[in-house]
């Protein structure tokens, strides 16, 4: 009834999407041939999380953050266009499931804003689900726009029902209680958040769900940061760790499978049985018997909400 699950907690090539696809390619490769049928990347690991956000000024670096972000830009994935086929080639070619974050361009509309994506792929190379974050953090407003919850759905997968939440959206009980009410088994969390208060927190979520949970970040030092990224050697020093990762696997229980992976660029291993979400939920079940649907209500309006309707 098991499974093995990859999760990769390499650095980017970052602001290169191409290099980075490749590397995501080789990871994937790699964990295919240790036998995992469910590999997951980091948030935004395509082409790197926005990192410099947290280091530049508004104001005073406002040249340099334009930069930075045209280069962003420029190597931001168009799913729509296709960017993401090399992905769904190999997620074929080895039979698994595959999660992925980006920063991903609205081509369709604007052709400029960015949106921190997360994207579920089936081992027949479709693309299963495509979720916006629905509140980019503090920040990240400068560079990623909201989403809306056309992607807060569970999907079935061989691997079992997946479902994707970003960051700090687990935070957020609301978007939470909505992929539990989808029978969720294997909850992903793609992050930048890492250390003991987000261990704390993907523990509660997989106790509190009755489902598995992998949360992971990208593990990353400023020397990891290539040499043509913009006053790189003024933002990173380079024995500091930008991002620790923490890749951990997390029981419906509560307790850690595998992991935490600290300050390690490598790939964390796991095998998840997905009955054990069933039946952890025999006892707490928060859409089901535990829950109070005559006294609380949450309506969920999934339907896209674009800019403009062209009649």
């Amino acid at each position: 009834m098991g499974l093995k699950a990859a999760v990769v907690q390499r650095p980017p090539v970052l602001l290169d999407l191409k290099a980075t696809m490749e590397s995501a390619l080789e990871s994937l490769a790699e964990a295919a041939a240790q036998g995992a049928k469910l590999v997951v990347f980091p948030e935004a690991y395509l082409p790197g999380y926005p990192t410099w956000i947290w280091r530049l000024r508004p104001g005073n670096d406002m040249a340099l953050s334009s930069e930075i972000h045209a280069r962003l830009r420029d190597n931001a994935v168009d799913i729509d266009a296709g960017g993401l086929q090399p992905l769904c080639a190999a997620a074929r070619e080895y039979g698994v499931t595959l999660v992925c974050g980006m920063s991903e361009i609205d081509a369709r509309f604007s052709g400029t804003t960015l949106y921190n994506t997360v994207v579920t792929i089936g081992p027949d190379g479709a693309i299963l689900n495509r979720h916006r974050k629905l509140m980019p953090t503090n920040p990240e407003r400068m560079v990623w726009g909201p989403g809306d919850a056309t992607g807060l759905k569970v999907v079935s997968t061989p691997a079992g029902r997946v479902g994707t939440l970003i960051c700090w959206e687990s935070y957020m009980p609301l978007a939470r209680y909505a992929l539990y009410a989808q029978n969720i088994e294997i909850y992903i969390a793609p992050t930048w958040d890492c250390g003991e208060s987000w261990l704390a927190t993907m523990r509660h979520i997989a106790r509190e769900g009755g489902c598995w949970v992998i949360g992971l970040a990208t593990a990353i030092q400023g020397k990891d940061v290539p040499p043509s990224f913009p006053a790189r050697d003024e933002l990173f020093k380079p024995d500091d760790w930008l991002c620790d990762g923490d890749a951990v696997i997390v029981e419906p229980s509560g307790r850690i499978l595998a992991g935490p992976l600290h300050r390690e660029k490598g790939v964390l291993y796991g095998d998840i049985d997905r009955t054990k979400a069933a039946r952890a939920r025999r006892s707490l079940d928060v859409t089901g018997h535990y829950a109070r649907p005559d006294i609380f209500r949450l309506e969920v309006r999934r339907a896209p909400m674009p800019p403009v309707d062209f009649a």
